[in-house]
């Protein structure tokens, strides 16, 4: 089974008021934090992001949006259109404590399911799902008729809701569905640090 990790990096970054993938932690940008976490669980790792020159950095690959300005279901169809993989585990740009061993849970609850989706503390976490090549076709079409919403895109797939991670510390699952949208979550991330 092959695995690619996607981190999802076309937000508008509005309420923190600056590209916050790029933003420091411990000497670094995020998304470098992100994207050696990813390198642990996957064959390769790959960008979507509007901006390919800002990231390449990483050294990895970068794609745009394929759909321009359609939210993360956008960020899905891109990677899932370019890159040749079996599974692919995605991450918001915004998550800088993501852990490998809540992703290899995410995918040993796979099965025959088309996407594996967390739920953690009564709350959705689409964006740090894992999702298979099946679902392509149900997002372009919900892409064509402007249906942006990820939610609406499991009414058409088959879904594995995950809502427990035995054996994995509570510390660890709580960092990793951190997010930072603010100013003061980011500071509050450089103190989890």
């Amino acid at each position: 089974m092959h695995i690619c990790s996607v981190i999802l990096s076309g937000g508008k970054s509005s309420r923190m008021g600056t590209t916050k993938s790029l933003l420091e932690m411990d000497g670094k940008p995020v998304i470098t934090h992100i994207a050696d976490e990813l390198k642990k669980c996957s064959h390769h790792a790959a960008v979507i992001a509007n901006d390919p020159e800002t990231y390449r950095f990483l050294g990895l690959a970068v794609y745009p949006d394929r759909y321009q300005n359609k939210g993360p279901l956008a960020g899905i169809e891109t990677a899932l259109s370019h890159i040749d993989a079996d599974v692919y585990l995605f991450v918001a740009c915004d998550m800088p404590f993501i852990h490998r061993d809540v992703y290899q849970y995410l995918l040993q609850s796979l099965y025959d399911a088309d996407a594996v989706i967390p739920v953690y503390h009564e709350r959705m976490h689409p964006l740090s799902g894992i999702y298979t090549k099946n679902v392509l076709p149900h997002i372009r079409k919900l892409l064509d008729r402007n249906q942006r919403k990820i939610r609406t895109l499991f009414e058409h797939i088959h879904v594995n809701y995950v809502t427990e991670f035995p054996g994995i510390p509570d510390t660890i699952v709580d960092k990793h569905f951190f997010n930072m949208n603010d100013p003061e979550q980011y500071e509050e991330a450089k103190r989890l640090t």
